[in-house]
């Protein structure tokens, strides 16, 4: 297909800024975290997940035409920096700041979920364009830094804990394990309900059952489609 025009708004839409909010959050979970301000890392992922999980739908109802793939990539890039660079930032200073943590296995977790992450998401954009599969095969990689982000704010964190989830969530990422997509509006308005109640209850309470009620139903989708595949 020949390009016309190079210009930028001949390939910016709505939804690409949304893509943007997503990737600005990640951005700033990162630059958190290095501060040491682990909370308003993790409710900045959780944000920049609000905003990826938005641009497709509001893709759908503008009925975009996205001839270039413009908007795929961009949603992709986007989400290596929000749930695989900031997460693997995350666990690092949380693990280099309030531990003895062995660095070097710090380091190879973030590895890891980067990797995974990269791996995952260009796996994802082949079979959209060259299959008719519906859901996702592995783990989305939203799910590993939902998972750490709501583990931190349960105020239950453990950073061995931690990097057994998410050495286990990031191979799950590029396995061949199929995941539906949650489409439910019922489970999807009660999750929202339940991350602005943790958010508020990391705040105002010693325990966040909130937030441990939400990283148990994501652990729940996280092996309940692992155990219908074998």
């Amino acid at each position: 297909m020949e390009i016309k025009s190079t210009n930028m708004k001949d390939f910016v839409a709505i939804p690409d800024i949304i893509s943007l909010l997503n990737m600005s959050f990640g951005l700033l979970a990162i630059i958190a975290a290095i501060n040491n301000h682990f909370d308003i890392s993790s409710i900045f992922i959780i944000i920049a997940i609000i905003f990826d999980s938005i641009d497709g739908y509001v893709a759908r109802k503008l009925n975009r035409e996205d001839k270039y793939g413009f908007g795929k990539n961009i949603d992709s890039l986007s989400d290596i920096v929000s749930f695989g660079v900031a997460p693997s930032i995350l666990l690092y200073m949380i693990g280099t700041s309030t531990s003895n943590t062995p660095t070097l296995l710090l380091i190879l977790t973030s590895l890891l979920i980067t990797a995974c992450g990269v791996l995952r998401l260009c796996r994802y954009n082949i079979l959209s364009d060259h299959s008719n599969i519906k859901g996702f095969i592995g783990f989305p990689i939203p799910g590993i830094a939902l998972l750490l982000s709501l583990f931190y704010l349960t105020k239950l964190f453990n950073i061995y804990l931690a990097i057994i989830l998410m050495i286990i969530t990031s191979f799950l990422m590029i396995s061949n394990v199929k995941y539906e997509k949650v489409q439910d509006i019922k489970i999807i308005s009660f999750s929202f309900i339940l991350v602005i109640l943790t958010i508020i209850t990391f705040y105002t309470s010693y325990i966040n059952i909130p937030g441990i009620i939400l990283l148990l139903f994501v652990i729940y989708h996280l092996l309940i489609s692992l155990f219908k595949n074998y």
